[in-house]
């Protein structure tokens, strides 16, 4: 077992985290309360559960391993814990800078302190995102429960594990159908699966220093793989905050209401519009998702 404790800034917004894994009501993999969560997930190839509490000014966490942890795996649980929960995101410039905007200052009074949650490493974001490729949030959670199911790794706490891409790459396109995923579907996470196994798509080993430019043109050069799906994987993966989000339907509704256009909103449109918050493109995008969400009935 690992643990660590994670200092946590003024006025932090536990809750939207926890509401990223809160997504799938079955709970298989991940389950929370209002200060706590726990998630299945692989360390290491072996099952592990990852424990949260969230504790005034702090973050508590554990690692329960099924195996043994070698020595790095302090400094390693404590870089991912980091990740998770936004805290590498350097909102306060963002929120400093765009306060006074005429719109973005709105959302950022409402949802101030806002982070993005971002996933327990960068292949479970990047088949989250082929997993959600133009379908509803509900669908994408669904489906991905199932490739959960069908990878088939459970911890003894009880909970299924996320996969990791040397599990995903022993599964067939028959099974991932079987699981619901459409044929193209199947052939990109198994294409992306394998090249991240056989070390062809170093995802973790860009943790640090993502280089994105190069990541971006690795993985556009894979069937399947577009632009949005790029951009959500660097925010969900990496915690990138510059991915623009203008082909995301959620942002450009949400963004179309900010703006009280008549019509909706243009790739290009949103496009244009998101040029003007660079670096923060994506922290914006996240800001339209959560005005989206307090709208929604």
């Amino acid at each position: 077992m690992l643990s660590c404790t994670v200092p946590l800034p003024p006025a932090y917004r536990p809750g939207d985290i926890l509401a990223f894994h809160r997504r799938d009501p079955h709970a298989v993999a991940e389950s929370a309360s209002d200060t706590a969560m726990r998630k299945g997930l692989v360390w290491n190839g072996l099952p592990a559960c990852l424990a949260l509490h969230f504790q005034p000014e702090r973050a508590e966490a554990t690692l329960m391993i099924d195996g043994a942890a070698d020595a790095e795996c302090a400094a390693r649980l404590e870089a991912m814990v980091q990740r998770m929960l936004g805290l590498t995101q350097d909102i306060e410039t963002f929120e400093r800078q765009h306060r006074h905007h005429p719109q973005v200052g709105a959302l950022i009074a409402r949802q101030a302190g806002l982070r993005v949650a971002v996933a327990a490493t960068p292949f479970e974001a990047l088949t989250w995102a082929v997993t959600g490729q133009q379908i509803s949030l509900g669908a994408a959670v669904s489906l991905r429960r199932k490739l959960i199911m069908a990878a088939g790794v459970r911890h003894t706490c009880g909970l299924m594990c996320y996969p990791d891409a040397d599990r995903v790459a022993t599964l067939t396109v028959d099974d991932l159908r079987a699981a619901g995923f459409s044929a193209a579907k199947a052939n990109t996470l198994l294409t992306l699966a394998r090249l991240v196994a056989d070390g062809g798509l170093q995802l973790d080993a860009w943790l640090q220093t993502p280089p994105v430019d190069d990541i971006r043109e690795r993985l556009l050069s894979v069937r399947g793989v577009g632009p949005w799906t790029v951009d959500y994987t660097l925010l969900r993966g990496f915690g990138w905050m510059d991915g623009s989000l203008h082909g995301d339907a959620a942002v450009r509704r949400s963004l179309q209401t900010l703006l009280g256009a008549p019509e909706r909103l243009s790739e290009s449109d949103a496009r244009t519009w998101l040029a003007a918050f660079s670096p923060w493109r994506a922290l914006v995008a996240a800001h339209l998702w959560a005005a989206q969400k307090a709208v929604t009935p």
